[in-house]
């Protein structure tokens, strides 16, 4: 797809095609990041984050040689199967 960057009131900006959208699944409203890497600008769907952590940041932290454990905080109080 060609585009053309056009002036808009303060701004510049480009269009995009429905099916352009579709097929990146985007919608109207969506929120997008928009960055530059090696001159070519990058346009993805914003990641939305709760409150100030990132889950995927907080994972990528966790060093390679952590070992989980399981834990077993109560004795069972019914007829419960583990």
């Amino acid at each position: 797809m060609l585009g053309k960057i056009q002036k808009w009131g303060n701004g510049q900006g480009l269009q995009f095609t429905k099916d352009l959208l579709q097929e990146a699944q985007l919608n109207v409203g969506d929120e997008v990041s928009v960055s530059v890497q090696n001159g070519r600008i990058i346009v993805e769907p914003a990641t939305k984050v709760r409150g100030k952590y990132n889950l995927k940041e907080l994972v990528l932290r966790i060093p390679r040689e952590y070992q989980t454990e399981e834990l077993d905080w109560v004795e069972p109080v019914g007829k419960e199967e583990w």
